[in-house]
């Protein structure tokens, strides 16, 4: 089974071994999270510490809205695409959020081999959501986010409905 598809989280299972898989995951990571978006310009692909200089990220869902998800279904999605650097997810693991999520193929740049993004956030227990779309129709703060996947052992990803409530 193909679990790396559409809109999915990663668990800490994804990246080791004795992490907590999608059935170990609390609701409280993954449902009715306090929700802020950092929009990021397109001046660059490297999403870094700077962008969330003044945001209050603890025991949020940090969205990091790029507006890479214009590409989706297109060659040009998988290519040069924006990505976290490896300073800020030490500092958003540093600053308490509770869920990671971008509008990209991937949080890491996969130019590399190397996935330190990933290696970071999950091995701080951080819930990584990727391929998110429409964060453009949200606003930066002021709604709750989900992204629950369904309760299933030794699996580290899955599909998931992403979703915003707005009061």
């Amino acid at each position: 089974m193909v679990a790396n598809t559409g809109t999915y989280i990663d668990s800490p299972f994804h990246r080791y071994a004795d992490g907590h898989d999608l059935s170990q995951l609390d609701l409280h990571q993954l449902a009715q999270l306090d929700g802020i978006v950092v929009r990021k310009g397109n001046e660059s692909l490297a999403v870094d510490v700077d962008d969330f200089t003044g945001v209050d990220v603890r025991g949020k869902a940090v969205l990091i809205h790029t507006g890479w998800d214009r590409h989706w279904r297109t060659d040009q999605y998988f290519e040069n695409h924006p990505f976290v650097t490896e300073a800020a997810a030490t500092h958003l693991v540093k600053a308490g959020a509770t869920l990671v999520g971008i509008d990209s193929h991937n949080i890491d740049d996969t130019r590399g081999r190397t996935r330190p993004v990933h290696t970071i956030l999950l091995g701080a227990g951080i819930p990584i959501c990727e391929h998110l779309c429409n964060l453009n129709a949200l606003p930066d703060r002021g709604f709750s986010f989900s992204a629950v996947p369904p309760k299933v052992k030794a699996f580290g990803t899955f599909p998931v409905r992403a979703y915003a409530c707005i009061p």
